[in-house]
C-alpha cells in the first residue's frame, strides 16, 4: 500500500485532528496479541468507519451493521458484495493495494479497521484516526476482534452461533468421501490446505468434516502449496472441485480451458468419475464472513451432499 507524504500532508491539514495516545484514553482501549500496536484507544460508539481491505473488514462491517463509510471495491471479483456496500452508501476507495488517501480523510473517520498488510502505513493511518490491523489468521476471531472493536460482541456472537448451528446440522450428512480442491489462476495452481491455519473456505469445510486428500492436509502451519502438473497427481480425491481466477478478474485468460483439455487432468480419478465442479470465486477467494461461510455451505450441500 503507498501513501504519498504530500498528499498525507494535506489530508492532515484537513482533518485538524489525531488519534489519542493509549495513556489519555476516553474511549475503550483495545488489546490483542491479534491487533498491532495495541493497546490501541477506539471510541466508545464508532460512527464513521473506514475500512481498508475488501474482505475480511468490509464483509464483516456490513454483518455487523457498523457505520462504514469507506472501503476499497475497485477490482472485486465478489460483485454481491461490492453492490451490497455501494448500497448501503460506502465510498469506493480505489484499489486495496493503494486505496486513496485523499478520500480517507475527506470521509473523517473516527476508526479505521484494516489487516495486518496495511502495517507500513500505520503511522500515516492513525494520524488519521485511531486504527486498529487485525492480524488474526482464522475468521471467526478476526470478526470476534471487530466485533469487540466496534462495540458489537453480542451481534458478533449471534452470527457465529448461527454458523455453528447449521454446521452441526450438516455435519452427520457429511459423505465419507475424500474431496480434492484445486485454483487455477492464469499462471500456476494453488491448493488451499486442510489444517489448523486453514483459509477461510476451507477452514470451513474442516468445520464441517469434508475430508480431503493426503496431499491436501497438514498438521502444521502450512496454507498453501503451488503443484506443478506432474504434483496435481495427488488430487486423488473421489470428488475434485475448481476454482478459476479469483482476485482482479484473473478467470478470463483462458487458461482454464487449456487445463481441463490436458491428458494429466484427464487422468485424476475425480475427471475420470465425471465428478468435477467448478466453484464460484467471489465465495472461495474473496471470503468476507459469515455470510461467505453459508454460501460455502451451500457448496456443501449442492455438491457434496446431494452429489456424493
Amino acid at each position: 500500500m503507498s501513501f504519498h507524504l504530500v498528499v498525507l500532508t494535506l489530508a492532515l491539514a484537513a482533518l485538524g485532528a489525531v488519534a489519542p495516545p493509549a495513556q489519555a484514553c476516553d474511549g475503550r482501549l483495545v488489546t490483542s496479541a491479534d491487533i498491532l500496536h495495541a493497546p490501541v484507544c477506539v471510541p466508545l460508539e464508532p460512527r464513521r468507519i473506514v475500512v481498508l481491505d475488501p474482505a475480511f473488514s468490509l464483509g464483516m462491517g456490513l454483518e455487523l451493521e457498523l457505520p462504514l463509510l469507506g472501503a476499497p471495491l475497485a477490482l472485486m471479483s465478489d460483485t454481491a458484495l461490492r453492490e451490497k456496500a455501494l448500497a448501503r452508501g460506502v465510498v469506493d476507495l480505489g484499489s486495496f493495494m493503494e486505496p486513496s488517501v485523499e478520500r480517507v480523510a475527506a470521509l473523517k473517520p473516527d476508526l479505521i479497521l484494516g489487516t495486518a498488510l496495511a502495517d507500513r502505513a500505520y503511522p500515516l493511518l492513525s494520524q488519521l484516526a485511531p486504527t486498529v490491523l487485525i492480524n488474526a489468521g482464522d475468521w471467526q476471531d478476526y470478526l470476534k476482534l471487530v466485533a469487540q472493536v466496534a462495540g458489537r460482541t453480542e451481534r458478533g456472537q449471534q452470527l457465529l452461533d448461527g454458523y455453528r448451528a447449521r454446521v452441526a446440522a450438516l455435519k452427520s450428512r457429511v459423505p465419507d468421501i475424500r474431496v480434492s480442491i484445486v485454483r487455477i489462476t492464469p499462471w500456476d495452481f494453488q491448493v488451499y490446505l486442510d489444517g489448523p491455519k486453514a483459509y477461510g473456505p476451507f477452514a470451513v469445510l474442516r468445520d464441517v468434516g469434508v475430508r480431503r486428500s493426503a496431499y491436501e492436509t497438514t498438521t502444521g502451519s502450512e496454507t498453501l502449496k503451488r503443484p506443478d502438473w506432474e504434483a496435481l497427481a495427488g488430487l486423488e480425491g473421489d470428488m475434485l472441485l475448481y476454482i478459476v481466477g479469483g482476485v482482479n478478474n484473473s478467470a478470463t485468460s483462458g487458461r482454464h480451458e487449456e487445463v481441463l483439455a490436458n491428458p494429466l487432468w484427464q487422468m485424476l480419478p475425480a475427471v475420470k468419475a465425471g465428478r468435477v465442479h467448478r466453484l464460484d470465486p467471489a465465495v472461495w477467494m474473496e471470503f468476507s464472513g459469515v455470510g461467505s461461510a453459508h454460501r460455502v455451505l451451500d457448496d456443501v450441500e449442492r455438491f457434496i451432499i446431494a452429489q456424493p
